[in-house]
């Protein structure tokens, strides 16, 4: 809808007003900056406010009758069956069109507006036997369902597991009657309807809020929640307030006995040093965890809930005195379990919700809705997850026959939500991708490493990442496979189908592991030992040095060429120590180009190098591409040793590359021009740079430009330096103070 507002005035450029109506109690934010980004900024200051207190027809018909050409109103305004105006340049715009915008108050709508448009948004039209929607705004103009949300990457795909089955509980039959009742079409139903339904509700309702079956579902929902792979927020669907809390003490108290077990192992020297590690970080993260229950108000609530010996008042103040809604779309807040029955499950976007699990009967356009919440996208989040304790697919696939077709019996689309039995597909496929790159395009057996034993598995582990490394592209390909596996694994965390992928998965994460954490199969075969021994002994003879980043500063100039040659020679996984040189150089160059943005050619000289080496992989290619970047290695010592023999440190001699580029200098001037970066540099970090976030202060930034500019103008030698010169100087002494030195006394160099 929001998008459909932004492109309104570049169709309609005559005197059309459009009327926004909306069944929600707020504006919506979205749809008011949609118009207000299109230049209605007056109209909708003047109008949408007071439209918004409107009581009457009368100031309805004052707004409409006037230039006010964006309006927005809510639907509970219209109370009055007048007509308002006999306009036909209106345009209506209702938003949650399955909802009040077929009722009586919609009536009053259409009788005030008589002529008016109309143009309704919904997800979920609702259908019934008379198909309401349609009845009451006509036929689709454009329709956008669940695969090409999925398709076009603006929702994830939904996969569905039923668990009461697994559970082995024995639900009753939940038949479309008992349904309507708790579903938000039970209000269409006359008198003798309603009671006949209750009637046969009652009868079920001891069996669905069975303590021992409430139990089982409320430990399975905790062992579940805790063990998945990705942690995003979960919400548990009840059956209604009472079974709600009921849930909420149940499952608070599986959570307790969860923690308490997991101290006992740890207590007990269960796990090893990295598991150990892992599992205190998830003792953490469930001690953490906060729940809350979520339910309307009503009248007398207090008692009626004491009858059930159950506390709603601890609940009610929490959802009185905190912002719940905003703590829970946080992905960072604790607030990560809500129990619901009716709340949030419509209209509700929290894109970090991962997991639904329903134990209450949906149908129809709600149930549509309530599963939709776990379909957003959010980082790290491969799938959303539908739990089902209480056979919510039949209702599933019968709404679907609604909700994916034009309601004529056309050509069944896919379904939202998918078996889990596809999502393990999916594994398996992402599984005999991999290997397959390993084996067509590297050469390499995986099942070479899953079945090797002690120190042949340590060759074999040597022999992938060589493989691997063929070159960038191998390797960037091999990351991104590895990573699809991940996702697709943790998707399904905590099934025990698991199990007989396992040994798969570690093995690529083995490899994956040696490449992103840059171990290089240091400690795998004794001629990788020795070159990487030789390797890290020469670059990584590391001092500490403060910086903005608490990195570490890698010295070159101890390299030992030969003995690194002799080495490489004897290698028989070249491409593994060409990969192991070629980071700590980028690595090292990087460090320089940021320190120093006139080093900038020894990086490009570096990426011609590699480009070359990808475009080649025989071992002439590699031999050469070695020799090329020792070369290179050797070229940065000598840039570090001119450094030295200049007496200034990096950040003085930035400053004095800046000023002497593309000049040749006598002895004489190239002495001022030092003085001048040293001098310059110590002022300036006296006061002007110490300021916080410098850069965006408009009188601070303005006043290290103003200095620099009369520094240069007035201490640069003349006629070596033309005005022109000066300017350009200017500039870029200050572009580089700008981007190195970040304020507050810290820099790229470190503190000052």
């Amino acid at each position: 809808m929001v998008f459909f507002c932004q492109k309104i005035h570049h169709k309609f450029t005559g005197s059309y007003t459009f009327l926004v109506v909306t069944d929600r109690n707020e504006l919506d934010t979205q749809i008011y900056g949609a118009f207000s980004g299109v230049g209605a900024v007056p109209q909708v200051k003047a109008g949408a406010k007071e439209s918004l207190k409107a009581n009457s027809g009368k100031h309805l018909k004052e707004l409409l009758s006037s230039e006010h050409r964006y309006l927005f109103t809510l639907i509970h305004k219209f109370n009055f069956a007048d007509v308002i105006t006999q306009r036909e340049n209106i345009i209506v715009i209702s938003d949650e069109a399955h909802r009040t915008q077929g009722g009586s108050l919609a009536m009053n709508l259409r009788n005030a507006l008589p002529h008016a448009s109309f143009i309704g948004f919904t997800g979920t039209p609702l259908f019934k036997d008379d198909e309401i929607t349609k009845r009451i705004f006509g036929d689709y103009v454009s329709r956008y369902d669940f695969k090409r949300s999925v398709d076009d990457g603006a929702t994830v795909p939904l996969y569905y597991e039923n668990r009461g089955e697994y559970l082995g509980l024995k639900n009753p039959v939940i038949n479309e009657q008992i349904r309507a009742i708790i579903d938000a079409e039970s209000e269409d139903l006359d008198t003798d309807q309603r009671s006949r339904v209750e009637q046969l509700f009652a009868r079920e309702y001891p069996i669905l809020t069975a303590r021992k079956r409430l139990d089982a579902i409320a430990k399975d929902a905790v062992w579940h929640f805790c063990n998945r792979g990705y942690k995003g927020k979960g919400m548990f669907i009840a059956l209604d307030k009472l079974t709600a809390v009921r849930m909420y003490d149940l499952i608070s108290h599986h959570k307790k006995l969860t923690v308490e077990h997991l101290e006992k192992d740890i207590a007990k020297g269960k796990f090893g040093d990295q598991e150990l590690l892992e599992k205190s970080r998830e003792l953490q993260w469930i001690k953490e965890t906060e729940i809350c229950v979520v339910v309307s108000s009503e009248q007398n609530e207090i008692q009626k809930f004491q009858k059930w010996a159950l506390d709603i008042e601890s609940h009610r103040e929490k959802m009185n005195n905190q912002d719940l809604e905003t703590r829970f779309k946080d992905e960072d807040d604790p607030f990560r379990f809500v129990i619901v029955c009716a709340m949030w499950i419509t209209g509700f976007d929290v894109p970090s919700l991962s997991t639904m699990y329903i134990d209450k009967p949906l149908k129809s356009h709600t149930l549509m809705q309530a599963i939709a919440r776990a379909n957003r996208i959010s980082e790290g989040k491969n799938n959303g997850l539908i739990v089902d304790y209480i056979e919510t697919y039949t209702a599933l696939l019968d709404a679907l026959a609604i909700y994916g077709t034009d309601g004529d019996g056309g050509d069944k689309p896919e379904p939202p939500v998918k078996p889990k039995e596809e999502l393990i597909s999916l594994l398996e496929e992402t599984l005999e991708a991999t290997e397959t790159f390993l084996q067509d395009e590297v050469n390499f057996d995986l099942q070479e490493l899953i079945k090797a034993e002690g120190l042949h598995k340590l060759l074999a582990m040597e022999k992938a990442i060589n493989a691997v490394y063929t070159n960038d592209e191998t390797r960037q390909k091999y990351q991104i496979l590895a990573r699809e596996v991940f996702k697709k694994f943790k998707a399904l965390q905590p099934d025990k189908v698991l199990r007989q992928f396992e040994a798969r998965k570690n093995a690529i994460d083995v490899i994956y592991t040696a490449i992103e954490d840059k171990v290089e199969s240091a400690d795998v075969a004794d001629i990788m030992m020795k070159i990487q021994s030789v390797v890290d002994g020469s670059i990584e003879n590391t001092v500490s040095e403060p910086s903005h980043n608490a990195g570490k500063v890698i010295d070159l100039s101890g390299l030992n060429f030969e003995l690194l040659v002799q080495y490489f020679m004897k290698a028989q996984n070249k491409n593994a120590a060409v990969q192991s040189l070629k980071d700590k150089v980028e690595k090292r160059l990087k460090q320089m180009v940021d320190r120093n943005p006139l080093t900038v050619d020894f990086y490009k000289r570096y990426q011609e190098i590699i480009e070359e080496y990808n475009r080649g992989k025989d071992e002439v290619t590699i031999k050469e591409t070695f020799r090329k970047l020792l070369e290179l290695v050797n070229s940065l010592t000598q840039e570090e040793a001119d450094t030295k023999r200049e007496g200034l440190t990096d950040e003085q001699k930035a400053i004095f590359d800046i000023l002497r580029q593309g000049k040749v200098l006598e002895e004489k001037e190239k002495n001022e021009i030092k003085k001048i970066a040293v001098e310059l540099l110590q002022e300036l970090k006296k006061e002007k740079l110490k300021v916080q976030q410098w850069a965006d202060k408009t009188l601070t930034a303005a006043a290290v430009f103003n200095y620099v500019d009369k520094t240069l103008f007035e201490d640069l030698p003349y006629p070596t330096y033309q005005k022109a010169d000066i300017d350009l100087m200017t500039n870029m002494v200050y572009e580089h103070l700008k981007h190195q030195y970040y304020g507050g006394g810290m820099s790229v160099y470190g503190r000052y």
